[in-house]
């Protein structure tokens, strides 16, 4: 599955490229070949900024405890290796806004993926409120902890395509070299 996500990300850049040549190098960086600054500019990097932290702390425990991680999702290691790099290497991207498209295609993949994961294991959309959970159930070291939801994983989806389809705004490296 993701080996067909990322051959129709290859052919449609490569068909993009040739039907709309004015889109060039941008498509690089986002959808939209507009950097926008001021007040919108400056909610892309908190939203960009925002996202790439999350993404590098979730992605580097992964890739740390990468053998676990494959055995509790019953995956190869290879595939999850991909996920959890794209992770990591993803939000340094999105951090400092370079090639911003490019970095938020994995990421976005491993989401939906984490989606198909949660529907299919008969998760909820919102799981219950924590102060719900019947006393013994979802104990962390620290109290109780978060149900399982898909949730989290659809808002991730929705804020990579808000980034993806609006740019990286003016505050990046994407503006600097492909902004012109």
């Amino acid at each position: 599955m993701i080996y067909q996500f990322g051959l129709g990300v290859a052919i449609a850049f490569f068909l993009a490229a040739f039907n709309y040549p004015q889109l060039g190098p941008h498509l690089l960086s986002s959808l939209s070949p507009v950097y926008p600054d001021g007040l919108p500019g400056l909610a892309l990097l908190l939203l960009r900024v925002s996202l790439g932290g999350l993404f590098l702390l979730h992605g580097y425990p992964k890739l740390t405890h990468l053998r676990q991680w494959a055995e509790s999702l019953k995956m190869p290691v290879f595939l999850c290796f991909l996920s959890a790099a794209s992770m990591l290497g993803g939000g340094i991207f999105l951090i400092i806004g370079f090639l911003t498209l490019l970095a938020t295609l994995p990421i976005l993949g491993s989401m939906i993926y984490a989606i198909y994961l949660d529907i299919s294991g008969s998760k909820p959309f919102v799981a219950q409120d924590p102060y719900l959970i019947p006393e013994g159930q979802y104990q962390g070291p620290l109290g109780k902890g978060e149900p399982p939801s898909w949730e989290k994983a659809f808002m991730y989806c929705v804020m990579l395509i808000a980034i993806a389809v609006l740019g990286p705004g003016a505050y990046s490296l994407d503006a600097w070299i492909f902004g012109g």
